[in-house]
């Protein structure tokens, strides 16, 4: 969902490539049919996307790596540690991990893109410049 969204906001500068991966993708499966539905009463399509793994290669192609969870940036840099500096996590300026909703029902996912959107605008806010208040994690 995160990548749908980003791509949305973010994809039509030139220079700019968003892309997602997983730490444990299940490697060619599309997003999930509740995923791809929030996403489509938003007016996005996110068929074609299909997971991949998360590798070193793909890392050094980056300049920014958004996570969901604190457990996932711990992840990511004792996989690659020469990626510090760049892996943030998505609720960094709210103080907030982003719930993962596999398997669980659409409000799960609902909360879940909450938290993606809530993300996504605080970093915009912050690449411009401009300040983000932090909010307490509730």
């Amino acid at each position: 969902m995160a990548e749908g969204l980003l791509r949305a906001r973010l994809g039509s500068r030139p220079g700019l490539q968003v892309s997602s991966a997983g730490i444990a993708a299940l490697v060619g499966q599309p997003a999930d049919p509740i995923a791809r539905q929030l996403l489509s009463e938003r007016g996005l399509d996110i068929s074609g996307h299909r997971a991949r793994q998360l590798t070193p290669a793909l890392l050094a192609a980056h300049d920014l790596v958004l996570v969901m969870e604190r457990a996932h940036e711990r992840e990511v840099l004792d996989f690659a540690p020469l990626a510090r500096g760049r892996v943030h996590r998505l609720g960094r300026f709210g103080g907030f991990d982003v719930p993962d909703p596999y398997l669980r029902p659409r409000a799960a996912f609902e909360e879940a893109l909450e938290f993606i959107e809530r993300g996504i605008a605080d970093f915009e806010t912050a690449l411009r410049g401009g300040s983000v208040k932090r909010k307490n994690a509730s």
